[in-house]
């Protein structure tokens, strides 16, 4: 059996906002703007390289509530300079030790090990992780 994630569904407040931060300050492409009347529309936005897209539906009651979605990234400083050269606020690069969150780089540069952070305007919640996929210890 094969199962591929494709989409998925982020509630934004205003529709034309979220597009506008996700290709402009993001970088991910339009790939679909659809209107079917006053109350239809989907917008959907590729990151570059993804086989899985973004759907934004407006959604005042839920925007910002989807949390984690992860971009994995070979280079986290690269990508991180890039997106915050476009305008984006992203947060220093951190790993995760025993009680939390720490600032810098994982001392082993493990894969899956290394995280930058930022928000669109209703909160919906990203981070990069770093994944060389053998550039690093496990």
């Amino acid at each position: 059996m094969e199962m591929k994630l494709e989409l998925i569904v982020v509630p934004v407040s205003d529709v034309d906002r979220a597009k506008a931060f996700y290709a402009e300050k993001a970088g991910f492409t339009v790939d679909v703007d659809f209107s079917a009347g006053e109350d239809f529309r989907v917008v959907q936005l590729t990151p570059p390289g993804s086989a899985c897209s973004i759907a934004l539906m407006k959604n005042k009651e839920t925007a910002g509530a989807v949390q984690g979605l992860h971009l994995v990234v070979t280079d986290i400083e690269a990508v991180r300079a890039e997106l915050v050269q476009r305008g984006l606020e992203v947060s220093e690069v951190f790993h995760h030790e025993a009680g939390g969150p720490v600032p810098g780089h994982d001392a082993e540069e493990r894969d899956y090990a290394n995280f930058a952070s930022f928000s669109d305007p209703d909160g919906n919640g990203w981070l990069l992780q770093q994944v060389r996929r053998g550039g690093g210890a496990a």
